[in-house]
């Protein structure tokens, strides 16, 4: 990695960040995932006239209780009526969710990547044009013993601005499968642990309903309604 630099990404009632990755074989399937949505997403900082930049993620996603692989699509889209410009899309993996490749994507260095997050990686979407979008098989892994959360944000290339953030937005269920072969996670819930005989195992770090920002107990910054959450190194752009 390169010289450091510190980004920032904001966004309101932030707390974590991102994934995007190749689906293994044994992986579950993208086709039992529901509709997209952009639950959790905020505009951050104001894009040029005429674009307009989401994330969507699917409704709900299965994880394989004996494995612990999932497969999730990361989608970025250009909902307005001129190109993008040069844009990149970080996918990033919190506490139970882990981001283990994304087809494509470079792996952020351990050291570059934000307080809290275990996995990370960047993806150069290039020019998107109006009315487009691009699609992201990502393959992760998830504890069911723990919560697990994601970030897709949408930056420039030079990681300068950040258009548009998903999340930190939670995978889980408040209804687990312990002796089935998977348990269903739906996006925007806080997962609750348990046991295969059904007795609940002791939620990991600071609280699992509170995204863990480092050991030493990183703060959520308030700027108006923003939080500020990463003031690590960016990756070198290449």
């Amino acid at each position: 990695m390169g010289s450091r630099r510190t980004t920032i990404i904001a966004g309101s009632l932030l707390t974590a960040s991102f994934s995007a990755v190749m689906i293994l074989s044994n992986t579950a399937a993208a086709d039992d995932q529901g509709p997209g949505s952009s639950k959790g997403g905020k505009a951050v900082d104001e894009a040029p006239a005429g674009v307009k930049l989401t994330t969507l993620l699917p409704e709900s996603i299965s994880a394989d209780n004996s494995s612990q692989k999932t497969a999730i699509t990361a989608t970025v889209k250009n909902e307005g009526t001129k190109e993008s410009g040069d844009i990149r899309l970080l996918v990033v993996g919190f506490d139970g969710l882990t981001v283990k490749g994304v087809k494509g994507c470079s792996a952020i260095a351990e050291g570059d990547l934000p307080e809290g997050s275990n996995s990370g990686f960047s993806c150069a979407v290039g020019n998107l044009a109006a009315g487009k979008s691009k699609s992201y098989d990502v393959d992760a892994t998830f504890d069911l013993s723990r919560t697990g959360k994601i970030c897709l944000p949408v930056q420039t290339s030079d990681g300068a601005k950040t258009y548009w953030q998903q999340g930190p937005v939670p995978f889980g269920t408040t209804n687990p499968s312990p002796n089935a072969p998977a348990t269903p996670l739906l996006l925007g819930t806080d997962n609750t642990p348990v046991a295969p005989g059904g007795d609940e195992l002791p939620r990991t770090g600071g609280g699992s309903d509170v995204l863990p920002l480092g050991a030493a107990g990183a703060a959520l910054v308030s700027a108006g309604a923003a939080g500020l959450w990463w003031v690590h190194r960016r990756p070198e752009q290449r």
